[in-house]
């Protein structure tokens, strides 16, 4: 670990060790939909590396990917850049440094940066970085980089997986559930339609739902994550809106099927995202698991090459507000991913 923490490290680190670069990652605010100034951080990082040929790969006003390669790239190492709110600066102790993003993916990036340095520094150039926004939200990021590849046969994804090679990760099923109904003075209820009701009542048959069961991810998941409506305790509301998110072990369709019994004509659904559980190849000398998150790998469809997933930091730990990174295993994957890129060139 000592050599990552002195300066210099090689010629990108003349002004920050590995730990220092992700704490700066982490002390920039990039809750979705706001990576600008991360992706302006990166870029002009990147630009000190040797010979790097950098793009921003525009995203839609104000968002854009970051693309660094130097010879025709074989293999990329990709992450996203975007975190989930809210956002909380960096600390450090001993073990672990703590922040919004430090392993949902500001450690990853800054590993992976590393990574690649070492390779170009032992002479393999035939590597690429690729840096994506709006993995929290929609993969608006990996959806415009599948749109535009660049040639390469393998994608390491960067994810949250204890530096273990992932083997599989569950889907992702997102719906939005209004339910609509007619205000009235809540002394007579008789004369309006509760929507908030609608609502409970549909929930009330998403609860019961039975969900698919696969032998290598076990079963699917759903969470109802937000819930809003009405106007005031005394009038009767027409209006209510819920957020479902499922994590799917299959490509959705059954669940998509069951949820339009569910709502049954009582609300409006709308399909905001659907990514289908993946399952991955291996590689030899790697401890594996089977994640239950989602990423970004289904939206890129195969364009940037055959993928992989692996990461530091626990996804236990992400999303939480005590977010943290263990130091030792930023360090660890530096190597790891160094190990996985001269496999797959091989």
């Amino acid at each position: 670990m000592e050599r990552y923490r002195g300066l210099p490290f090689r010629s990108i680190s003349q002004f920050m060790n590995l730990f220092e670069l992700t704490r700066a990652l982490v002390d920039i605010d990039s809750v979705t939909p706001r990576e600008e100034r991360v992706g302006e951080f990166l870029f002009d990082y990147l630009s000190k590396i040797p010979g790097a040929r950098l793009e921003r790969m525009p995203v839609e006003p104000g968002r854009f990917n970051v693309f660094a390669r130097w010879d025709p790239p074989v293999v990329a190492l990709s992450t996203h850049i975007d975190t989930v709110p809210p956002f909380f600066p960096s600390r450090e102790d001993d073990q672990f440094i703590w922040g919004r993003g430090a392993c949902d993916t500001k450690g990853i990036i800054a590993s992976m940066i590393f990574a690649v340095q070492d390779l170009l520094a032992s002479g393999e150039r035939r590597v690429a970085l690729l840096f994506v926004v709006g993995e929290e939200r929609n993969s608006a990021g990996a959806r415009a980089a599948a749109k535009d590849p660049r040639g390469t046969r393998f994608l390491i994804n960067g994810e949250p997986t204890e530096n273990k090679l992932a083997l599989g990760s569950k889907g992702a099923l997102r719906f939005e559930i209004v339910a609509r109904g007619r205000m009235a003075h809540s002394a007579y209820p008789h004369l309006g339609e509760s929507a908030i009701e609608k609502l409970l009542d549909v929930l009330e048959r998403l609860r019961r739902m039975k969900l698919p069961v696969d032998e290598m991810f076990g079963p699917g998941t759903v969470n109802i994550g937000t819930i809003e409506g009405g106007r005031a305790p005394n009038v009767i509301p027409d209006f209510a809106k819920a957020e479902i998110f499922f994590r799917l072990v299959d490509d959705g369709a059954s669940t998509r099927s069951a949820m339009a019994e569910v709502v049954n004509g009582q609300a409006e659904l709308t399909e905001v995202l659907c990514l289908p559980a993946q399952k991955f190849g291996r590689l030899d000398g790697f401890e594996t698991s089977v994640v239950s998150f989602a990423t970004d790998i289904p939206t890129f469809n195969g364009a940037w090459g055959e993928p992989f997933l692996l990461g530091p930091g626990s996804i236990h730990l992400a999303h939480t507000a005590e977010e943290r990174i263990p130091k030792k295993e930023i360090v660890e994957a530096v190597g790891i991913y160094q190990n996985m890129v001269r496999q797959l060139l091989k």
